[in-house]
């Protein structure tokens, strides 16, 4: 069978010890990311983009994935041990799994979250793989003119499923997309927007905005915060669940599974979106909802399995159709596009080990995370006691050198900075930042893809919706801008993202 061929190849790639070492280091990153608070994998990709430059592509992606997917194993180990996300999506696994801790169950909240994420990703990790090829093969039908329809669908997909308000985020993709048009026009060559700076004809540096963004904008709103972290001093015990724990949490997790696998493969969507909504799933189904906010392990299984799932199915768009789905996976655009690798269906024809290796290391990782993470409780927590002030200098320098280290230019440092400062202003404001990476990765695509599409049907416009691809993503991209207008549908959303 074809799939079982490229799996081989994968798992050649994956399995070369230069490849292990790099999937081992994304790991303990990522698992590191989680359990400190205050830096998710957003910011932490962001500062890593530059060290990647020096390294193989294949590398690069699956030390980068390695991060995104164990941030969401080590963000539950805080929720739970000392009632403090370590990561967005661990928000939801503080309501249950802190208080199974404080019942003396923290070893079995634990195992439940590692045994479900492990279950979930391998699962989400074989939807990719199967359906990598199908998806692959239907981009090729995509002209510009689809495309083009594509990215609307996702932009509007990001501002419905995005958190907080709908104009902020609406705002938010705009400045994106505004952002993403400043540089030199590739058609005329004439510099647009850049007020005669010379190092803006080439457009804004995306990993100085990056690390602006994420990055010295999380570092400045750690700083605010008053440091209260409570120190889990028992020891964890009894890390195996019982009998009956398997009957609860194993419904549980299949729920979760699928909710995750199926909101991370939709524009905006992602593992905290997973995880919220596979809480209020498991509150709803339960025969034990009087338990849930005292200990529920339902209300720890399904969420970090939602979460896991979401995260690895994400990277479905990006690979097959060159379109990612949420910042983390623009960030891994800005990845590619260092590595000269064009994100979209041709990855799979023109490097074929980079893609199904990066899809079989999934599978590698997330057995190396749930080694790393319950017999090294420990560890993890003793972490917890580093205090804030000595961590963000050596992360603040690091990030410095990261960005100056790309073009060599501390014009780039100075841009970076003053975005930090622009970042933190967007956080007190209550704006997620998010969405206008989402727009500046997406911007000068849907540009290109737009005038591309005129030039081909000479300036014609009804051509967006004489080509049945193209008025179906339209058609879909107003149905969702229709339904979520609805009174009853906006009042669920607002109820969706009120724990947050």
């Amino acid at each position: 069978m074809e799939l079982f061929d490229h799996l081989a190849l994968g798992f050649s790639t994956a399995l070369s010890l230069q490849n292990l070492a790099y999937a081992f280091l994304g790991c303990v990153l990522g698992t590191l990311i989680g359990v400190l608070p205050g830096l998710g994998p957003l910011a932490t990709i962001a500062m890593l983009l530059p060290v990647t430059y020096s390294l193989p592509p294949v590398a690069a992606l699956i030390m980068l994935a390695g991060i995104y997917y164990g941030a969401q194993y080590g963000g539950s180990t805080t929720a739970i041990l000392v009632n403090l996300p370590g990561e967005s999506s661990s928000v939801v696994t503080t309501i249950d799994g802190y208080q199974m801790a404080r019942r003396g169950r923290a070893g079995v909240a634990l195992a439940t979250a590692g045994l479900g994420s492990f279950f979930a990703g391998c699962v989400a990790t074989l939807i990719l793989a199967a359906f990598a090829t199908p998806l692959s093969e239907l981009a090729f039908k995509f002209g510009p003119a689809e495309y083009f329809s594509l990215m609307i669908l996702g932009l509007i997909g990001a501002v419905v499923l995005a958190s907080g308000s709908l104009p902020k985020a609406v705002s938010m993709i705009v400045l994106g997309l505004l952002m993403g048009l400043i540089g030199t026009d590739v058609n005329s060559g004439a510099a647009r927007f850049s007020f005669d700076v010379p190092e803006l004809t080439d457009g804004i540096d995306f990993v100085a905005l990056a690390m602006g963004m994420f990055g010295f904008a999380e570092i400045i709103a750690n700083l605010e915060q008053k440091e209260a972290r409570e120190t889990f001093t028992n020891k964890v015990t009894n890390l195996f669940p019982t009998r009956e724990d398997f009957k609860r949490m194993i419904p549980a997790v299949l729920r979760g599974t699928v909710l995750g696998s199926a909101l991370g493969i939709l524009p905006g969507g992602g593992a905290a979106l997973a995880s919220f909504a596979a809480y209020s799933l498991e509150k709803k189904t339960s025969k034990f909802a009087h338990e849930f906010g005292k200990g529920a392990i339902e209300g720890v299984a399904g969420p970090e399995s939602a979460n896991n799932a979401a995260a690895q199915t994400s990277f479905i768009p990006l690979l097959t159709l060159g379109i990612p789905p949420n910042a983390v996976m623009a960030l891994m655009v800005g990845a590619m596009t260092i590595h000269n690798i064009q994100p979209g269906p041709q990855v799979m024809t023109s490097n074929p080990s980079l893609f199904w290796g990066l899809i079989a290391s999934m599978w590698i990782g997330n057995l190396m995370l749930i080694i790393l993470n319950l017999p090294m409780i420990g560890i993890w927590v003793k972490l917890l006691t580093v205090p804030y002030r000595f961590l963000y200098p050596a992360i603040l320098t690091f990030c410095c050198i990261g960005v100056y280290s790309v073009n060599n230019q501390t014009f780039d440092v100075f841009m970076a900075a003053a975005f930090g400062v622009i970042g933190y202003l967007f956080l007190k404001l209550r704006c997620e930042p998010a969405p206008l990476l989402l727009g500046f990765v997406l911007g000068p695509m849907m540009e290109e893809n737009f005038r591309r599409t005129l030039l081909l049907s000479r300036g014609d416009f009804t051509v967006f919706f004489s080509r049945p691809l193209s008025l179906g993503l339209l058609i879909a991209a107003a149905a969702l801008v229709a339904v979520v207008a609805l009174p009853s549908i906006k009042a669920k959303r607002e109820e969706a993202f009120q724990e947050e």
